[in-house]
């Protein structure tokens, strides 16, 4: 598949258009030029945008991180080439779900493909799903190590076995291991349950002994507890007859505290509503802070006032300055080009002219001498004396003019050195610099005064406002206040009359709880007959107690009586629970066996595993050593992975390879990406010719290994499509005249007028 063309409303591109070649496609763009974004786009085009992923420290989800900065809704389009068709990907928002609208049309026809769905455009068009596809031909930026998943499992099993690729070791293993849990796992397995089931039984068995104890235990028990029962009920009856009177006495002292309470809380009522209603607490506590507020803000108004003048003085004495009156009326920028062209003027070496006067006087001698000569001689040396003679007089009247013009020239630069009164030119400049910071001055002294004068009207506005405000809420309630520290009295009064008028009535709600708490008396409450001997053995509130207690326990042993006699009735006969114990045997006997064959299965597992990746392995290695030893100019010759495609590199004069931690970031970028380009050519699908994306991968590279990269990606291009991005000049610098290479610059101006639009 090759992309020929992509139009994004995605992140930071508003309506950009990426238009892209087969072969090396190199996009030079600065930092924040867009590079990340689009490959971000080529990818959310193929495969969609999770909408699973949630925000988290460090991380911001594809849905929110490519939401259009314009606001618009996310949607882009992509032209490829498939299979000799040019076919058109278009998405859109789907209700809530971003990218979740998608089509697949015919270019040519714009006939709607069927087939194609949201979920399965990249895999039916690349052959291999999202998870293979990142961890091979995407290299995200600042993503060039490679992780495992079960796909790209899948995906290399498929070479190297039977060619199907519904197998991976991960799955297979986690499914055998929820097997084992499901029969041992702490509480929740087969084996556990059965375990407690046989504890049940033995218990039960024990429970119908036990059962047989406790009633004849609670029966003897009972009929004690019954005699202190009666005896303890005539003495609580003692009790609540002394207590009566008590209770009257109580009661009345409660009334007459009632009466008492509710006068003093209509007294604060009236002292706090006669003037008028009161606002609310918190009115008045925001009220007594503005208060407070507004000696600030009158404190302001003052250092307003003071800042004003000072700024005023301060203007009256920039203007006492004189301007330089060179350049009187005349703006810095104005001043500057009058003086910087007199400099250039006062500048200009006059031309030279001595050397014409002195080879025209000699022409013109020459010319003399050859024309007497010739008229004695030949009339031909007469005629080129003649020709001397006329370039003489040329030259020699050439010369006069230029002498003239310098002498002009010189009389002039004298003239505009005296005009602004300097020796050198360079001093004409100090001139208009001096002016503009004169210039400068006046104009900052004049900003601040204004600056300083709407400060004041400002503070003194808002001490008006807030004043009027505060002398209207508490008029309401203290018509007499007038100045500031009235108005603290009138809200500091009404704050204290509320609060003991909050005491008051929860006073009075407590008088009226406990009034209502305590019964009205009936009358005299008389000692019952037969009793009038009788002495408590107890206080009253012991005996409540204790008769609580034992009756209690009276209701206690009832219930374990029946509980007892109960259990005898339902345990049922004692050999049907035998014969339920030697089944839940027998059964915890058979799955303690297919645990441990699970078990055996997971060796088994782990053997073939590691037989399948001894086959995959050397070949992925080898490739992966061949394309680190290009990269490297020849540093590292040889690469080995684990199963988790941790990668280490080595040379072969070594015994031991680095890990990738411990090389430089440049070396560990290369090595991942030998590995990257390794798993491209031995995991994807030759047919379809998936695109390589690169984003800023060779930004740690330096200049030669990033050559050698770069032939290496020439050579790929002529299999598969390759988009590198890359921040730096010097990949374009160095494919200037290569063949086959699509350059493409994105400027950093482009992306924020295109995200500004």
């Amino acid at each position: 598949m090759i992309v020929k063309r992509m139009k994004a409303t995605f992140g930071k591109l508003q309506n950009e258009t990426l238009e892209l070649e087969g072969g090396l496609n190199l996009i030079q763009a600065p930092n924040e030029g867009g590079k990340s974004t689009w490959s971000a786009f080529l990818r959310a085009m193929l495969y969609g945008i999770p909408t699973k992923e949630r925000d988290r420290q460090g991380f911001i989800a594809e849905k929110n991180r490519y939401q259009p900065w314009s606001g618009a809704v996310m949607e882009g389009e992509m032209e490829v080439e498939w299979h000799g068709r040019s076919l058109t990907i278009r998405r859109g928002q789907l209700k809530n779900t971003p990218f979740g609208r998608c089509e697949v049309v015919d270019t040519d026809s714009g006939e709607v493909l069927p087939g194609f769905t949201a979920e399965n455009v990249g895999e039916m068009l690349l052959g291999v799903p999202r998870e293979v596809f990142e961890r091979s031909a995407f290299v995200g930026q600042g993503s060039t190590p490679v992780d495992s998943s079960p796909a790209l499992e899948k995906r290399i099993a498929a070479l190297i076995s039977s060619g199907e690729e519904d197998v991976s070791y991960s799955q297979v293993e986690r499914q055998l291991r929820d097997w084992l849990n499901r029969r041992k796992h702490n509480k929740t397995g087969l084996i556990p349950r059965l375990e407690e089931e046989l504890s049940g039984l033995e218990v039960q068995l024990e429970r119908q002994s036990r059962a047989h104890r406790a009633a004849q235990e609670a029966s003897q028990t009972l009929e004690e507890l019954r005699e202190e029962q009666a005896l303890l009920v005539r003495e609580k009856a003692c009790h609540k007859a002394r207590a009566e009177a008590e209770r009257r006495t109580a009661w009345d002292q409660a009334q007459g505290e009632l009466a008492a309470a509710r006068a003093e809380e209509d007294k604060l009522r009236w002292e706090l509503t006669r003037n008028g209603p009161t606002p609310e607490r918190e009115i008045l506590r925001r009220t007594q802070e503005e208060l407070s507020c507004l000696r600030t803000i009158e404190q302001g108004v003052k250092q307003a006032k003071l800042r004003h003048e000072q700024a005023v003085q301060a203007l009256d004495e920039v203007r006492k300055e004189e301007d330089d009156a060179l350049f009187d009326g005349l703006t810095p920028d104005e001043a500057w080009e009058q003086a910087s062209e007199d400099v250039r003027e006062a500048e200009i070496e006059p031309a030279a002219f001595g050397g014409k006067l002195a080879i025209g006087v000699a022409l013109m001698l020459l010319g003399v001498a050859a024309g007497l000569v010739g008229a004695l001689v030949t009339p031909l040396l007469f005629v080129a004396a003649a020709v001397l003679l006329v370039a003489g007089v040329v030259l020699l009247s050439k010369g006069m003019r230029i002498r003239r013009e310098g002498a002009e020239m010189l009389d002039r630069q004298a003239e505009i050195l005296e005009h602004y009164g300097v020796e050198e030119p360079d001093e004409i400049l100090d001139r208009a610099r001096d002016y503009r910071a004169h210039w400068e001055r006046r104009r900052e002294a004049v900003r601040d005064c204004e600056a300083a004068e709407q400060a004041q009207l400002d503070q003194i506005k808002e001490r008006d406002v807030l004043r009027e405000r505060i002398l209207t809420l508490v008029q309401s309630f203290a018509p007499g206040v007038k100045d500031a520290f009235t108005l603290s009295a009138a809200i500091s009064k009404a704050l204290f009359l509320q609060e003991k008028l909050e005491q008051a009535v929860q006073r009075r709600q407590d008088l009226e709880k406990l009034a209502q708490r305590l019964p009205a008396p009936q009358g005299d409450e008389e000692i019952p007959e037969g009793m009038e001997d009788l002495e408590p053995r107890y206080d009253a509130t012991y005996t409540g107690a204790r008769l609580s207690a034992v009756e209690g326990e009276i209701q206690r042993l009832s219930g374990v009586l029946a509980t007892a006699r109960g259990e005898l009735n339902t345990l049922g006969d004692p050999a049907l629970a035998q014969s339920r114990r030697e089944s839940a045997q027998e059964e915890l006997e058979r799955r303690q066996a297919e645990y441990q064959a699970i078990q055996l299965a997971l060796e088994s597992l782990s053997t073939a595993n590691q037989s399948l990746q001894g086959r995959f392995a050397p070949a992925l290695n080898q490739k992966a050593g061949a394309l680190l030893e290009r990269l490297t100019g020849g540093a590292y010759q040889t690469v080995a992975l684990t199963r988790e495609f941790d990668a280490m590199a080595g040379r072969e004069e070594e015994v031991l390879p680095h890990r990738a931690l411990t090389l430089s970031r440049g070396t560990m970028d290369q090595l991942y990406l030998a590995v990257r380009l390794a798993v491209c050519e031995l995991a994807l699908p030759s047919e379809e010719s998936i695109p390589l994306v690169l984003d800023d991968a060779l930004a740690n590279f330096d200049d030669h290994r990033m050559e050698l990269a770069l032939e290496i990606l020439q050579e790929l291009a002529g299999e598969r499509q390759i988009l590198l991005f890359t921040c730096h000049s010097r990949e374009s610098a160095h494919l200037a005249k290569a063949c086959g290479v699509h350059r493409v610059t994105l400027t950093q101006k482009e992306v924020a007028a295109h995200a500004g639009a």
